[in-house]
């Protein structure tokens, strides 16, 4: 042995990152789906209301709202399984880390009830009624109720940017971390934006009964998708056209470990499969209702499992 050489012997024997780093599992990705699905249902009844669509869409406007601080609460259910140190949760709420996403993220979702359940309250008699009898007899209850029906065009218009900042985080949760390349890109806040709020659209598809409301946002619905897909499209030019270790890593959707998971299920069924449908549907060929929309919905999440399963892989350094 060459007196100058230095021998160094590890034993990788931590499961969370050998062969690859792994220490996010499911929750991370069900919360990424819950975070964005929630954040599209409020700006989908925002949107509702702003523009006075009562009468044309009549449950994204008096109903959807109810699901986005459910959603919410689901993907932070999800996220609090995957928290190493559980009690610790509420250290995030005594600090605000102006370079930090995950600070940025929390004080969205702290903002983000308040507006979803402001919505609900200013709609509650004509789209849950039965809930407002239960709720109704509540101290302050009627004042409150009151005063989101009075300002409920207000609220709407706060409620937008509160929901695109949660539909932007999800990605952005990603694409900061410059220390996992097939992460690293700015597109990825609007991608996750955009699909979330696809995933929203879908879930009005899927509860609503309204034929003017489901022929509506099946046609936006449609141009999501195919914003998307172009979005998608941008994403893998960006890092073909990026640095050597980008290329490497976009390398494992095209033609790598994760080829198959991504075109097949994420585009090809997840996208391809719903856009194909609601083009026939719109041309007013029979198609199941709920078909695509489940499509898409299950596009979003396997989306997300994808994301966050091939970023962990990626790395600039392969030991």
């Amino acid at each position: 042995m060459n007196a100058n050489e230095i021998v160094i012997t590890t034993n990788k024997l931590n499961q969370h990152i050998d062969p690859q780093l792994h220490i996010w599992g499911w929750e991370v990705p069900v919360y990424l789906f819950f975070g964005g699905l929630a954040a599209g249902i409020l700006i989908i009844t925002a949107l509702a209301i702003i523009y006075d669509k009562e009468k044309e869409l009549p449950y994204s406007y008096n109903k959807l709202a109810l699901f986005a601080p459910i959603g919410l609460t689901l993907g932070m259910i999800a996220l609090f399984f995957d928290l190493e140190y559980k009690l610790h949760v509420f250290r995030f709420y005594t600090t605000f880390q102006v370079t930090s996403p995950m600070s940025w993220g929390s004080w969205i979702l702290q903002l983000f009830y308040p507006a979803s359940i402001l919505v609900i309250l200013g709609t509650i008699k004509k789209g849950w009624p039965w809930i407002y009898e239960k709720i109704k007899n509540i101290p302050m209850m009627e004042k409150i109720i009151l005063f989101s029906e009075r300002n409920l065009k207000t609220i709407a218009y706060i409620s937008i940017p509160i929901g695109v900042s949660l539909g932007i985080y999800t990605g952005i949760l990603l694409s900061a971390y410059v220390a996992r390349p097939f992460w690293n890109s700015s597109i990825l806040g609007p991608i996750f934006l955009v699909s979330g709020l696809s995933t929203a659209l879908a879930l009005v598809l899927i509860l609503t009964k309204d034929k003017h409301e489901q022929h509506f946002i099946s046609k936006v619905d449609l141009g999501v998708i195919i914003t998307e897909i172009t979005l998608i499209a941008l994403f893998i030019i960006g890092m073909q056209t990026g640095s050597a270790i980008k290329i490497e890593s976009i390398g494992m959707i095209l033609g790598g470990a994760f080829t198959t998971k991504f075109w097949i299920f994420f585009v090809g069924i997840g996208l391809f499969t719903p856009m194909v449908l609601e083009i026939l549907e719109l041309k007013g060929k029979a198609v199941p209702k709920m078909l695509p929309a489940s499509l898409v919905l299950f596009g979003g999440l396997i989306f997300r499992f994808i994301m966050v399963s091939a970023g962990q892989v990626s790395t600039w350094v392969n030991y």
